[in-house]
């Protein structure tokens, strides 16, 4: 019995997120996961989303799961604030089929893994898995105070055949503060996802690393054909 498509777009609220960006220490083998057409921002940063959802209740229809998504950042398009650039999806480790196979329609390269976020005291820890193995690993102090609420929208683009799709991802997230990005540690030599490690010493993109204890958004149904 074939499982009916979910109707689009889908919204989340209160996840538990962390977000975190950076310079990688390979940046041409980071570049090389692109799809062709596509340029490497100016300084070559990945970013990488680790979040957590912790009840069907937080859903429209997805139930819940955990996520860790990563990528590169883009060159010659902004989402709608102007300044933060394009990001394409090279790796996407989803907990959930419902969710794998929203995304997969949509182009987003979805395979099975699950992520945790432990917080114990002032450290969070975000552990990503696939098959039971750990594959990354973060580390940062957080604080207990909302610092800020961040809201706008991201852009992601993602490759529908030979086709660029794009899709604007509205969010608002309550932002704790302090905040320090600790540690960055890709664990899997062997794994593809390796291509995106952070160089040593880490060097953090600090306007995209944070940690929100609820952050809400949509997955979007309105993408539209991506033209670099």
């Amino acid at each position: 019995m074939t499982t009916p498509s979910l109707a689009a777009p889908q919204l989340v609220i209160n996840s538990r997120m962390l977000y975190s960006s950076w310079i990688p220490a390979d940046p041409h083998a980071a570049a090389a996961l692109l799809a062709p057409g596509l340029r490497p921002a100016a300084n070559r940063a990945v970013y990488m989303n680790q979040y957590v959802v912790d009840s069907a209740e937080q859903t429209s229809s997805f139930g819940a799961y955990s996520l860790t998504y990563l990528g590169v950042d883009l060159a010659g398009r902004t989402a709608p604030d102007g300044v933060t650039p394009a990001r394409f999806f090279t790796h996407y480790f989803n907990s959930s089929e419902t969710v794998r196979a929203y995304v997969r329609e949509r182009g987003v390269p979805a395979s099975q893994g699950t992520t945790a976020l432990e917080l114990t005291g002032n450290e969070l820890v975000a552990t990503t898995r696939v098959e039971g193995v750990p594959i990354i690993r973060t580390v940062a102090r957080v604080g207990s105070a909302i610092g800020s609420v961040a809201r706008g929208h991201l852009l992601y683009v993602t490759r529908v055949g030979k086709r660029l799709m794009a899709g604007n991802y509205p969010y608002v997230g309550e932002v704790v503060s302090p905040f320090e990005l600790v540690s960055l540690e890709f664990l899997a030599k062997d794994h593809p996802v390796y291509a995106l490690r952070p160089a040593q010493p880490l060097r953090r993109v600090e306007a995209w690393c944070w940690y929100a204890p609820r952050d809400s958004f949509v997955y979007p149904g309105g993408e539209y054909e991506y033209e670099p």
